[in-house]
């Protein structure tokens, strides 16, 4: 007697890592936008029954509160939850197979474990670097308005700064802006900036304000 196929549910569902009928994710760039945001300022608990993917962002911010929590739909989730915490949201997904989508967890702080992409992972970035760099840059990076004085006159012109402790993560980050075309400049062991007018306006295409 044939044994009956084994019922699938959940976020086996969703998972594409997992599915046989498709190898990447239905949404890729929003993929890349979650994978930035992970990177930067996201935690994956494994020490629970079922992981939990908590991402950070300022509640400063509630078009990123919703940008994450839509990212998270679009790629696995069934449900969010925004979890208010002191100065932020802690925006939460639980779920068996985020730890599918998500290898780079692991015990301890991301800046003291080697980060490195599944080449799958790095096919998605490399089709869609400019959502990555806006995970990154939501996450862990600024534009703000730079003041210099020359001559006696005050100049003020924009300026792109991520900063993270990881090397392998700031590698990541000069990787795909160099994709993108976008110039930058180590102003900081941990810390980059992006300067140029030329540079700046494209990132605004892909990043912009924080809102």
């Amino acid at each position: 007697m044939d044994r009956p196929e084994p019922v699938v549910s959940g976020t086996a569902l969703r998972c594409f890592r997992c599915s046989p009928d498709r190898d990447r994710p239905a949404v890729p760039d929003a993929y890349a936008y979650l994978l930035g945001l992970y990177l930067g300022d996201g935690h994956l608990v494994t020490s629970t029954r079922t992981p939990v993917l908590r991402i950070a962002c300022s509640d400063a911010y509630p078009g990123l509160v919703a940008s994450c929590e839509q990212a998270m739909l679009a790629v696995l989730a069934a449900r969010v939850q925004r979890i208010p915490k002191q100065g932020c949201v802690s925006v939460e997904s639980s779920g068996k197979h985020w730890t599918c989508l998500l290898p780079q967890h692991g015990p301890g702080r991301k800046h003291e474990r080697p980060i490195v992409l599944a080449d799958w992972q790095r096919d998605i970035v490399a089709a869609h670097p400019g959502d990555f760099v806006r995970g990154l840059f939501h996450s862990d990076g600024c534009r703000v308005a730079n003041r210099v004085t020359v001559g006696g006159r005050e100049y003020v012109y924009p300026r792109y700064l991520f900063a993270n402790e990881s090397a392998d993560i700031m590698g990541l980050c000069r990787w795909a802006l160099d994709l993108l075309g976008v110039a930058w400049r180590m102003n900081r062991r941990n810390s980059l900036s992006v300067a140029r007018r030329q540079s700046v306006a494209l990132l605004d295409g892909y990043v912009g304000p924080k809102s």
